[in-house]
């Protein structure tokens, strides 16, 4: 539950930190490995809610706590983590729109604040490589 926690605010948060970092002029949220795992990782998201495939943080979350001797949850995390902070239930797909809306928002990035090869300095600069 942890790396599932962990892996949703990598995503939720890196989306921040490049609006963020692009008012405030932070040249470490145009680096290309963050801006291409936070891509990827939204993307497989997004894959995974259109194609109907249970995330396998999931299916390894439903498998522990089964051996746990723990009840197991249906649905997806997120529906579960919506549903317990806000009490709010809405059908799959309205996730599955949203999960893509979140997509579509990063990709948008890509052309607002296009991330840049190179390597940080210690000053916190880009450089060439």
């Amino acid at each position: 539950m942890v790396l599932h926690g962990a892996y949703v605010a990598f995503v939720l948060f890196g989306l921040i930190a490049v609006f963020v970092g692009f008012l405030l002029h932070w040249h470490r949220v145009r680096n290309i490995w963050f801006r291409a795992s936070h891509l990827a990782m939204i993307l497989i998201v997004a894959f995974e809610a259109l194609m109907g495939i249970v995330c396998p943080l999931t299916t390894l979350e439903n498998h522990l706590r089964n051996q746990a001797g723990e009840s197991v949850r249906n649905g997806s995390f997120m529906g579960q983590v919506v549903h317990e902070l806000l009490f709010y239930e809405a059908p799959p797909w309205l996730f599955t729109c949203g999960y893509c809306v979140f997509a579509v928002l990063v990709l948008t990035t890509f052309v607002i604040v296009p991330p840049k090869l190179g390597h940080i300095t210690s000053k916190g600069r880009e450089s060439a490589t």
